[in-house]
């Protein structure tokens, strides 16, 4: 079976060749839409910049309705959906997908080192939200009550892991990534990541014995995404591979 196969491609079309009822999880952060409330990137003579305005593509209209067909038609009906959001989008993530699935939750990631209030107004941006939604008879390996919680405490990515070239704002630590998914999927099953960023979801998918589909439009995340990706794969060889560069592979991964 092949390990992995990811796209450089826009992810509504790409999703459209998946095959019905084939992805075991969608662990995925699309864009936030936050550009409308920045007030702009801060600038200091001592530190370096801070990032208010993330990103070009987080300013392109981003509506979750436009996902519920496809993601309802490729999750299989044992699937979890998990998708990294924020304030301002969670109540249409809900008003989408609570209708069409038994269970909608919210899981909070609470980031420990959160960039500094340096203006002392409000609280600190410590806190991101995770949608999860699945139905009734979904996998999913219950521990010990207390390691259960919908909430987990991590720093942001740092360095080493966090990438200097190219540098993706929001890119998340691969130990959240596996709470996330060893909780969801057993080993072999596939994951998709439709807004795979550089790759994250998809290293936390290989070092754990999963499978992975990942999509990316921009062209320097999806180069970065393919090098984690074949380094995780030497390291991490459970399955037999074939060529990720955007191509068909022989396996049994679903697109």
């Amino acid at each position: 079976m092949a390990n992995h196969s990811i796209y450089n491609a826009d992810a509504f079309s790409k999703l459209l060749e998946i095959q019905d009822h084939s992805i075991d999880m969608i662990l995925t952060d699309p864009p936030y839409n936050l550009g409308c409330y920045s007030t702009g990137n801060m600038k200091f003579n001592w530190r370096k910049d801070i990032n208010n305005d993330v990103a070009d593509w987080d300013n392109v209209n981003f509506n979750p309705a436009d996902l519920k067909d496809t993601f309802t038609r490729i999750i299989k009906p044992t699937g979890n959906i998990m998708v990294f959001c924020s304030y301002n989008l969670i109540g249409k993530w809900h008003e989408v997908f609570d209708p069409i699935f038994d269970t909608f939750q919210f899981f909070v990631w609470h980031k420990s080192n959160p960039v500094p209030k340096f203006r002392k107004a409000g609280f600190l941006n410590s806190c991101e939200l995770i949608v999860c939604v699945w139905n009734k008879g979904h996998i999913w390996n219950f521990g010990k009550q207390n390691e259960m919680h919908n909430f987990y405490e991590s720093p942001i990515c740092m360095c080493p892991e966090r990438l200097r070239e190219p540098v993706h704002p929001t890119q998340k630590p691969v130990k959240l990534l596996s709470h996330l998914l060893k909780l969801a999927t057993n080993e072999g099953d596939v994951i998709l990541d439709p807004f795979m960023g550089v790759g994250s979801t998809g290293v936390a998918a290989l070092e754990n014995g999963r499978r992975f589909i990942g999509i990316e439009l921009e062209k320097k995340y999806y180069d970065a995404a393919e090098r984690r990706l074949q380094s995780c794969k030497r390291q991490f060889s459970l399955f037999s591979t074939a060529p990720a560069n955007g191509g068909r592979l022989s396996g049994s991964l679903p697109v």
